[in-house]
């Protein structure tokens, strides 16, 4: 976290909750006037947005005025995972480069469209 984030925090900052990451909730103690009082997320360990959980996630973007209660998961429902895009862990498939770059053969069964 940045010295400015901690201070910013620090001083406006009122914490209204943690979610299972670690994750910590604040809100600005007085508003200014006229405008909404703003919210943050200040993310245990990595900045990595894709782990605030949906209830928080709509708390945030002022769907709710209250945090939802957390959910009890599903068993169907799998762990997070962060994106891995661009890293080597990303989804390739088959045929691309880094995959070993061979493509299925054609079958022959693609005819273009020819206008009449």
């Amino acid at each position: 976290m940045h010295l400015g984030t901690r201070l910013f925090t620090w001083w406006k900052g009122e914490k209204v909750g943690t979610d299972r990451f670690g994750n910590r909730y604040y809100r600005e103690k007085r508003p200014r006037a006229g405008l909404r009082a703003r919210r943050w997320v200040i993310y245990a360990g990595e900045d990595e947005a894709t782990r605030v959980p949906p209830e928080w996630h709509a708390w945030l973007h002022y769907t709710t005025d209250s945090p939802l209660p957390e959910a009890r998961p599903h068993p169907w429902v799998k762990e997070h995972e962060p994106n891995h895009t661009g890293t080597v862990a990303a989804y390739r498939p088959p045929g691309h480069q880094f995959a070993g770059g061979e493509r299925a053969a054609a079958t022959g069964d693609y005819e273009p469209w020819k206008p009449g």
